[in-house]
């Protein structure tokens, strides 16, 4: 039997049948009781979620932001036996360097939407038409129009070389990985399993993780070191939600599947806490409708239970020794991501370095003229 190697247009038309009992679910959301005064401490506050779940319901319209995303070429294709989504824009440029974006969770390919016009068409948005790129940014496995997915074993090594499978089935023999959160491992794998394709790999966030080797530790810098004690502070408070989804995620999807309250509860939560530290709730940090968005691509698709299984499918590979890689590397750091440079450099080529005072872990939605800003630069020696 041929693999099939099709590339098919792609375009979203949710039926409003599916927008109707999405409000309908909303309306009818049974409120768990709360405590008083114990603000975020416990989760979010039911005060808070009532009132997004009410803008979600009756002021937020898919539509609108439907037709936005549409504006996007996209397309699909079957790889290594899965469907894989990807928006495919091409610069107008004809020197443009290709570039492959990943997301991570809880994102999806909506946090891009606002970078994708200045890294494609920088003369259009008042930059040197020598930096642009042709931007491929495929929804993970599991995500959104990705998803969900069939089978055990799609763990980030597995969508690493999927993307490099892309790459080729697009006929890119040169072009560069970026990618934070999730994205920000399987890009560096990308750059190490397709080193003769790759020119380069820039993330957001950190590369790699303590190991607690003394020399390594005395090392830090007086930043550095405030930098592993929020990320201590955060491996104990903070990373409920990744023990459940990679130990028990079919469990957890009964709730994020049946309730769309729910699920927002379980993606805000991560916005709150992951945006820049100086954004008191997290629509002080992104765009609401953005991120309404990004969560009613995981409710309309389907998908919140397949997206968690990705911490599944990768617990076996936490805290294991990556092969180190020579390509390029480069880091941008924004406020509240643990970037750590001797530690990036353990098991990375890392040849560029940014720290920025504002933005948090979803820079291409908080802070895009940076995130944009960084990339260009990182790029413009390698191409």
């Amino acid at each position: 039997m041929t693999a099939d190697t099709q590339i098919r247009p792609f375009h979203i038309n949710v039926p409003q049948a599916d927008l109707d009992d999405l409000r309908d679910r909303l309306a009818r959301t049974r409120w768990p009781d709360e405590l008083p005064g114990v603000g975020w401490s416990y989760g979010v506050p039911v005060t808070y979620l009532t009132g997004l779940a009410e803008h979600w319901r009756t002021t937020y319209d898919w539509r609108t932001h439907e037709a936005r995303l549409n504006a996007f070429p996209q397309f699909t294709t079957t790889i290594d036996g899965q469907n894989i989504h990807f928006l495919h824009v091409r610069s107008p440029e004809p020197d443009a360097l290709p570039l492959i974006l990943t997301h991570g969770w809880p994102g999806s390919v909506v946090e891009f939407m606002k970078i994708i016009g200045p890294l494609t068409d920088p003369r259009a948005h008042g930059g040197d038409p020598a930096d642009a790129f042709h931007v491929v940014a495929p929804s993970m496995p599991g995500f959104g129009f990705s998803g969900p997915t069939h089978e055990t074993g799609w763990d980030m090594a597995r969508i690493a070389r999927a993307w490099a499978v892309l790459m080729d089935r697009l006929g890119y023999e040169r072009y560069g990985a970026q990618g934070g959160d999730t994205g920000s491992v399987i890009s560096p794998m990308l750059g190490g399993i397709d080193s003769v394709h790759v020119v380069g790999v820039h993330v957001n966030g950190s590369l790699g993780f303590p190991t607690g080797d003394p020399a390594e530790l005395a090392a830090l810098t007086e930043v550095e070191q405030a930098r592993l004690a929020a990320l201590h502070q955060q491996m104990q408070d903070g990373t409920g939600y990744a023990v459940i989804q990679s130990t028990r995620p079919q469990t957890l999807g009964f709730g994020l599947a049946d309730s769309p309250s729910g699920l927002l509860a379980w993606i805000v939560e991560k916005f709150k806490e992951w945006t820049d530290p100086a954004a008191d709730l997290p629509e002080d940090a992104v765009d609401l409708d953005q991120l309404l968005t990004n969560v009613s691509l995981y409710w309309l698709t389907g998908t919140a239970t397949s997206a968690a299984r990705l911490y599944k499918e990768g617990q076996a590979s936490w805290g294991q020794e990556a092969t180190r890689s020579e390509v390029p590397s480069g880091v941008a750091v924004f406020p509240g991501d643990a970037g750590i440079r001797v530690v990036a450099e353990r098991e990375n080529n890392v040849v560029h370095w940014s720290e920025f005072e504002r933005g948090g872990h979803f820079p291409a939605m908080e802070v895009p003229d940076l995130l944009v800003g960084d990339v260009r630069t990182f790029f413009s020696g390698l191409r």
